[in-house]
């Protein structure tokens, strides 16, 4: 008899599952987040890991739970000082979810994560895949997790075609991930299909003779493991011009707050001014700003989710101290061997690095 809805009798699902838990059990990488059961290291885990490398992420992870140990010390942390510490991660829409979900965890559950998979998805930034990778890992909730790597997974073993990332076709790689699920293993199981989806099943060139899976993959059957699942065609990303401004004062740097809303959300950089292509990038500036333009010292380029961005850094000579104007609501004089004031974008790092400035303490 056919388990429902999936290609694989009972026996050859009760296989499937045993060989690939094996296999994780064998050569699961040593992760920090692995060698523990507290389920706030292994929430901010997975919301560092979020289009986030794991080589990327593990300094970051560290530096972080120094810096707040506790689901408390996180909650009781100003956001600046959160950003700061997450400044260079990116996504930085993560951090402040992080952070609006540490006090709601600490206001309603005294600090306890819920071991309750409807709670889970009420906190900010727990979305269904978060919620069942910190449910299943952290507390053993029979929740099936679907992220990029095990859409992948998933859409070769059953052979499925399309973009997984397409609403109507996620919706059906979570179905069938929770009929895949063995429940008393959930957590082990996730993360097994993690891993398969990071080190043998990529994008390109899946690993299948060293695969666990390899017998059950339909895909592999069928000959179409390269080109499950499809592509998505990339996309041209309109380019952002900026003019920014190095103003300096003895030693210390102006640096400008982004709004809490939009572009670089609540996020530090040198006073900037958007230009179209036509614009004089210097005329720009001084419109903006009103003193003096100097010559440009550096340029800098980020390519970002949805656009990429292109800055060119002038010095400028104020003569009178300059006021806050839109879209910023905060200047601040900078010591570059001091503290962050909070987070900086990678875009305003690489632009103050082309102008000379690099900041000691930047983690």
């Amino acid at each position: 008899m056919e388990t429902p809805d999936l290609p694989f009798s009972p026996k050859a699902l009760d296989e499937l599952r045993k060989k690939v838990l094996a296999w994780y059990g064998r050569s699961a990488r040593d992760l920090p987040w692995r060698r523990t059961r507290d389920p706030y290291r292994i929430w901010l885990s997975e919301i560092m890991l979020q289009q986030t490398r794991v080589e990327t992420v593990k300094p970051y992870y560290h530096r972080f739970l120094e810096r707040f140990p506790t689901v408390e010390a996180l909650a009781a942390a100003p956001e600046d000082e959160v950003l700061g510490a997450w400044s260079g991660l990116g996504y930085y829409a993560r951090a402040r979810s992080l952070h609006r979900a540490a006090r709601t965890v600490v206001e309603r559950w005294g600090g306890e994560l819920p071991a309750d998979g409807d709670a889970l998805r009420e906190l900010p930034g727990f979305g269904p895949y978060t919620a069942a990778a910190v449910g299943s890992i952290a507390f053993g909730l029979p929740m099936a997790a679907v992220d990029g790597n095990i859409a992948r997974v998933l859409s070769r073993w059953l052979c499925l075609e399309g973009d997984p990332r397409e609403p109507a076709r996620m919706a059906e790689l979570r179905r069938r991930a929770a009929e895949l699920l063995p429940t008393e293993r959930a957590g082990d199981w996730n993360q097994a299909l993690m891993e398969l989806g990071a080190t043998l099943c990529g994008p390109r060139r899946p690993a299948c003779l060293v695969c666990p899976a390899a017998a059950h993959c339909i895909a592999r059957k069928e000959g179409k493991e390269g080109v499950i699942p499809a592509r998505r065609p990339s996309r041209e990303r309109p380019i952002v011009r900026m003019a920014a401004a190095l103003v300096r004062r003895g030693e210390s740097v102006l640096l400008a707050k982004r709004p809490p809303e939009g572009l670089f959300a609540s996020l530090w950089e040198l006073p900037s001014v958007e230009v179209d292509e036509a614009d004089d990038p210097r005329e720009a500036l001084a419109r903006y700003l009103g003193p003096e333009v100097g010559e440009e010292i550096g340029r800098a380029e980020q390519v970002l989710t949805h656009r990429e961005l292109r800055v060119v850094v002038y010095r400028l000579h104020p003569p009178r101290p300059l006021g806050i104007r839109e879209p910023y609501v905060e200047f601040r004089w900078v010591d570059p061997e001091g503290e962050l004031p909070g987070g900086l974008s990678s875009a305003a790092r690489k632009a103050l690095a082309s102008a000379g400035i690099r900041f000691a303490k930047d983690v």
